[in-house]
């Protein structure tokens, strides 16, 4: 029955590392806040099953901002979470080489220029470029993102909280050590009565007649039962592929890299404020600057170079000493087909991957976590007040949403590949001339035709991201809005110069984002010890 409800008075998350101990954190922190709320009376038994002689994936070390918004929920501020993970501040990613050889742009975390409510600025931009004759005299769009501009200059700030008006707002995400990360959500967890369970899963039962998952089975025959699994258990899906055969849609036709290489290295200089993503012949090379290291990785297509090769040219472009054996994975692009199915919900790599390109694997086990916390809401109609419910209806909602969030997330990724500019290997190639998902081909005819972004239920970038690539790609209309034509030219060039002149003055008055961390976090004296 699709309106059944599955009570549920026990959770089992398999798998620490960032996604296990995210997820346990928000959950005991959601159910702690409805007993303070005295909605329920008893709380969900939560257990975290991690085996010691497992290790973690552990490479992902940049993030996109709405990871801040995850901690703050839990009580954390941004400093103790800088404090704690040795971490830097990151206000975009640069995307070196995607254009050819020498050429970069910034994706922000901010907006672009000082629209109004009827027009977006990139609009009046546009005008503004087809009445300027002089070459030498046009603007870049980048120009008017304050966000661009202080990342370009390594410089950093805390937003204003009451901006004065577009050209103020910026947003930020960090660079941190994922391992410091889990710990901090680990102790969370822990203090709010997360149980840990260390011991090594050799079977999981499934009960004959829902299909359900039972138990799982440990080495020293010890079992353990729950109303609810999480599986968190990385690429390996234990759970929701290895015991239920759930079906992964595999979208490897479309993103060709199937590898990554990850190596740490010392840092050499100041850390700088945006993560780089440094396009090579056969995929591209990460940069990510931490408080007391390098993070460095090189994903790419096995088809289109050697394991060898590809170890060869990520060491080529690490700056400092490595600090540790250069490690590999292999991954298929795509998403489990439910990553909700019977009683285990999939999070993070168990559900799906998309290469980090826009830093998205842990913004997707952000929307995991808290689609599931909307699936425990607060109780209706006649159920007891202790109860936890969700029914067919709420399984069928998550998967729909999460197909979507993937799906968003990949025609991002895609943009990117489908307008490079290389010409050192046939894999550019493939992709200038493949064939996109629908979602995707009716975005970019909509922006080149009229300028207009389609923005979609349940995306994670918004209008501003995807300008930022179009434009960075140079990929833009021939159009702009006819009702930017009501405005007088003079006024309009008179107006573009003076939000031009205000960023400029905003990122000369910023102090340095290496003063931001010796202020906050005695950085300067940690590089002399």
């Amino acid at each position: 029955m699709i309106n059944e409800n599955n009570h549920v008075n026990s959770v089992v998350i398999v798998g620490g590392g960032t996604s296990g101990w995210m997820t346990a954190a928000a959950l005991s922190h959601h159910f702690q806040q409805q007993l303070a709320e005295n909605l329920i009376k008893k709380l969900p038994v939560i257990t975290l099953v991690e085996s010691s002689k497992i290790g973690t994936i552990g490479v992902g070390e940049a993030t996109i901002p709405t990871l801040r918004r995850f901690y703050q929920k839990l009580g954390f501020t941004d400093l103790d979470v800088i404090k704690a993970t040795n971490a830097t501040c990151k206000l975009g990613i640069e995307f070196k080489n995607w254009c050819g050889d020498d050429k970069s742009f910034i994706h922000p975390f901010g907006l672009f220029g000082q629209g109004t409510k009827e027009v977006p600025f990139h609009h009046y931009w546009l005008k503004a470029q087809k009445e300027t004759l002089h070459e030498e005299q046009k603007t870049k769009l980048e120009e008017f993102s304050l966000g661009v501009n202080l990342a370009k200059e390594n410089k950093f700030f805390f937003p204003p909280e009451k901006p004065k008006s577009q050209l103020d707002i910026f947003d930020w995400a960090l660079h941190f050590d994922a391992a410091l990360f889990a710990n901090l959500m680990r102790d969370y967890s822990v203090k709010n009565g997360v149980a840990i369970v260390d011991n090594f899963i050799s079977e999981v039962q499934l009960s004959k007649g829902t299909g359900n998952i039972e138990s799982l089975i440990f080495d020293n025959d010890q079992q353990l039962s729950a109303d609810l699994f999480i599986d968190c258990s990385g690429f390996k899906a234990l759970l929701i592929e290895g015991a239920l055969k759930t079906g992964y849609e595999d979208w490897s036709h479309w993103l060709l890299c199937d590898s990554a290489l990850a190596v740490q290295s010392s840092i050499t200089s100041d850390p700088i404020t945006r993560t780089i993503a440094h396009a090579q012949k056969a995929g591209w090379q990460w940069q990510i600057p931490l408080q007391n290291r390098m993070g460095n990785g090189y994903v790419y297509s096995s088809e289109h170079i050697t394991k060898a090769e590809a170890t060869q040219s990520l060491l080529d472009n690490v700056t400092g000493e490595t600090l540790q054996d250069v490690r590999h994975f292999t991954f298929t692009p795509g998403r489990r087909k439910k990553a909700w199915h019977k009683n285990c919900i999939a999070v993070g790599l168990a559900s799906g991957f998309l290469e980090p390109l826009e830093s998205t694997s842990i913004a997707l086990v952000e929307t995991a976590i808290e689609k599931i916390l909307l699936t425990f809401r607060k109780p209706t109609g006649n159920l007891p007040a202790a109860a936890h419910v969700y029914n067919q209806q709420d399984v069928d909602r998550f998967n729909e949403i999460n197909a979507l969030e993937y799906e968003r997330v990949r025609d991002f990724i895609i943009l990117h590949y489908k307008l490079n500019q290389r010409q050192d290997s046939p894999m550019w190639q493939y992709y200038r001339d493949m064939s996109l998902p629908e979602s995707l081909t009716e975005k970019m005819q909509k922006f080149t035709q009229q300028g207009d972004i389609v923005s979609y239920p349940w995306e994670i970038f918004g209008k501003d991201s995807w300008l930022a690539i179009f434009d960075g790609f140079n990929y833009l209309p021939e159009k702009y809005d006819s009702r930017v034509d009501d405005m007088n030219s003079d006024y309009l060039q008179t107006h573009i110069q003076k939000m031009r002149n205000m960023v400029k003055t905003q990122v000369n008055n910023a102090p340095s984002h290496a003063d931001f961390l010796t202020q906050h976090c005695d950085f300067k004296a940690q590089q002399k010890t």
